[in-house]
C-alpha cells in the first residue's frame, strides 16, 4: 500500500498542506479537539480584529470533488463555513486547493447537475473522482494560491452569516 493509497495518510498529508497553506498566508489555525464536521478553524488575529473561519477539508491523492447537504444544516450557516478541497496530493507540486462556502459548493453541484441524480436526492450527497472541463472551469473563481487565502478569509468574516 503507498501513503496515498491510505485514507488517513491522505488526510494527514491534505491537513498539514492546509495548514502550511494557512500558515504561509499569514493565518493562525487551530484544530478543535473533537470531531463534528469541522476539521480546522482558520483565524485572522491582530490587534484591531479577530476573525474565524471552520474549514471542512476533503484531501485526495487525485483530483475529488464533493458535496454533502449534512453541511447544510450547521448552526453557523451556508456563507461562515468553508469546504476546503486539497486534491492531486499525490503528485509533487501539483496540489490543488479550492476554497468554497457550502452555498457555493451547492451551487456548483446544481451547475454540474448534480442535485438531480439519485445519490444526492436520496442521501443527501454527491462524490466525483474527475475533474471534467466544466468542473475546471466552475473551480477557478475557487482555486486558493499564498495572495488568495487571506482575501478568502477575511471575505467569509466580513460577510458570512453568523
Amino acid at each position: 500500500m503507498t501513503p496515498t493509497s491510505d485514507t488517513q495518510v491522505v488526510e494527514i498529508m491534505g491537513r498539514n498542506w492546509l495548514v502550511n497553506a494557512l500558515f504561509t498566508a499569514g493565518i493562525e489555525v487551530a484544530r478543535p479537539e473533537r470531531d463534528k464536521g469541522i476539521d480546522l478553524i482558520a483565524y485572522i488575529d491582530t490587534e484591531n480584529r479577530f476573525g474565524a473561519v471552520p474549514i471542512q477539508m476533503k484531501a485526495s491523492s487525485a483530483h475529488s470533488f464533493s458535496v454533502s447537504r449534512k453541511y447544510s444544516s450547521f448552526a453557523f450557516s451556508n456563507n461562515s463555513f468553508l469546504n476546503v478541497y486539497v486534491c492531486n496530493l499525490q503528485a509533487e507540486g501539483a496540489t490543488e486547493t479550492y476554497a468554497l462556502t457550502q452555498t457555493e459548493t451547492v451551487s456548483v453541484a446544481e451547475e454540474m447537475g448534480w442535485t438531480q441524480t439519485s445519490s444526492w436526492l436520496d442521501k443527501g450527497y454527491y462524490r466525483t473522482g474527475k475533474f471534467s472541463q466544466k468542473l475546471e472551469t466552475l473551480l477557478i473563481p475557487y482555486r486558493m494560491t499564498t495572495e488568495k487565502w487571506q482575501q478568502r478569509i477575511l471575505e467569509i468574516i466580513n460577510h458570512g452569516t453568523h
